[in-house]
């Protein structure tokens, strides 16, 4: 699932830079306020590209990975109402 994440993360983000330069290169010529528009269009991508990448599915178990130090996870497990498996 991270990976798919990841290429769906550079693949956002290889877009809002193709637009950038596709708008400033190119669509300038003929239209300036076409190209603008591209640019705000990729101006928004950014931020949901980071939301994209740092989502987490519900395979994602990172609330209760241990942290390797048992007296804080003995500590954490008990707020939590779990018993430890020794």
């Amino acid at each position: 699932m991270y990976a798919r994440r990841r290429h769906l993360y550079f693949a956002m983000m290889g877009t809002c830079i193709g637009l950038f330069v596709l708008a400033w290169a190119v669509v300038r010529i003929w239209s300036v306020p076409v190209a603008v528009g591209m640019c705000v269009v990729a101006m928004v991508i950014p931020p949901l590209a980071a939301m994209v990448a740092n989502r987490r599915g519900p395979e994602d178990r990172w609330w209760d990975d241990p942290s390797g130090d048992p007296k804080s996870d003995e500590w954490w497990d008990e707020l939590d109402g779990k018993k430890r498996r020794q």
